[in-house]
């Protein structure tokens, strides 16, 4: 792979500067040369006041804006491999897409800025090493040199390097901040749009996990039908089962849960009063584990990380126990007492010993001292839920 060095202005690289709005994205620059986005490439996430503005800022002061790196096609097109949000931030700005505030306070577009101040940011020289070499080399070093302001997250380099019709339809569909769909998802789906967290999960449920390897053999797909669909069905069937939206609801692993679920009937009714329910219990300290313990049958409580007893709480239980077995002359464990082996005179040590709820948590037991009793480890833990 070969580079060279070169030196252009903003004006430069401003040149015939184009954004799609509704795509977030600078798109062209340098007079038509320049795709500023390749498909590859995250959406543009300095419009936020502060880091587009910080860019603005640095020029005005005369502060370099750190290496840019351009990749030169075979048909001599460049595009950007690193620094696109620093250059999308300074051609919106020279075409008037937002304004900075100045040292009075005040909001200034590029046009109101006095003549000198322009003059001083689209004379800005902006360093940039122009890279020539294979595809694979390329994407390659792209994945080496993640130096922007904001690290490339596991997602937006996966989509450099598998870059390709595939990744450009999955990041019309899930990278669209415009997509009305969106609002939806994002009851169950944590992230950023824009950062290609929502690609991500769609990957990741319609690969069971495997997001690489999916990628690689789709790479060329002119479309992304198996994706939506699948991803489409395991958020109707969580909509379809939960029919109260809840904020710990998103985020979770719906598609594992649909995997293992989905194939069973629920009513949506029955499953609503049961949140409910479990919302409400002072007991259940996971409110994210409410959602896999109903559909699993509610067999499971260490989903919900009920409420244990405290120490005073077992202290107290077991010498009361204790002292009762020494008078009784028998295990100071209530089931080892009824027994018939060697540890029914046992007297245990408290290290040795487990509270556990005389009525079950998941049977309405509650977590009060006097639905308490201290049992050896052995019968505790064969207990379970009984």
């Amino acid at each position: 792979m070969n580079t060279e060095l070169k030196s252009y202005t903003v004006r430069q690289i401003s040149e015939d500067f184009t954004y799609n709005s509704l795509e977030e994205k600078g798109l062209f620059g340098l007079a038509g040369k320049l795709t500023i986005q390749p498909e590859y490439q995250r959406s543009y996430i300095y419009a936020d006041g502060k880091r587009d503005a910080a860019v603005i800022h640095s020029l005005l002061k005369g502060y370099p804006l750190g290496l840019i790196y351009f990749n030169q096609s075979y048909t001599g097109q460049l595009e950007v491999l690193d620094g696109q949000q620093r250059i999308t931030s300074f051609g919106r700005y020279v075409t008037g897409k937002f304004a900075i505030i100045d040292e009075n306070g005040m909001p200034q577009n590029f046009s109101s800025l006095p003549n000198d101040k322009q003059e001083l940011i689209m004379n800005s020289e902006v360093l940039v090493y122009v890279c020539s070499g294979t595809e694979t080399e390329i994407k390659e070093w792209f994945k080496t040199i993640n130096i922007a302001g904001v690290p490339l997250n596991d997602q937006e380099l996966l989509n450099a390097v598998y870059s390709g019709p595939f990744v450009s339809a999955g990041k019309a569909e899930f990278s669209n901040s415009q997509n009305s769909n969106t609002s939806k998802w994002g009851a169950y789906v944590a992230g950023s749009v824009i950062r290609q967290e929502y690609w991500e999960r769609a990957l990741d449920w319609v690969s069971r996990g495997d997001v690489e390897s999916y990628m690689a053999k789709h790479r060329n797909d002119q479309d992304i039908k198996e994706v939506k669909a699948y991803f489409n069905s395991v958020i109707d069937w969580v909509s379809t089962v939960f029919t109260d939206v809840e904020k710990e609801m998103r985020g979770l692993e719906w598609g594992r849960l649909y995997e293992k679920y989905h194939g069973q009937a629920y009513s949506s009714a029955d499953v609503s009063q049961l949140v409910k329910k479990l919302y409400a219990d002072p007991y259940v300290k996971s409110r994210k584990g409410v959602f896999e313990y109903i559909l699993g049958g509610q067999k499971d409580s260490s989903l919900l990380d009920v409420r244990i007893f405290d120490e005073v709480t077992k202290r107290s239980k077991y010498e009361s126990q204790t002292v009762m077995a020494k008078k009784n002359e028998t295990s100071n464990c209530p089931h080892c007492a009824i027994g018939n082996d060697v540890n029914k005179s046992k007297l245990w040590n408290l290290a040795d010993m487990e509270a556990d709820h005389i009525k079950a948590w998941s049977n309405g037991g509650s977590t009060t001292p006097e639905n308490c009793e201290i049992l050896c480890r052995t019968h505790n833990r064969a207990r379970g839920n009984r």
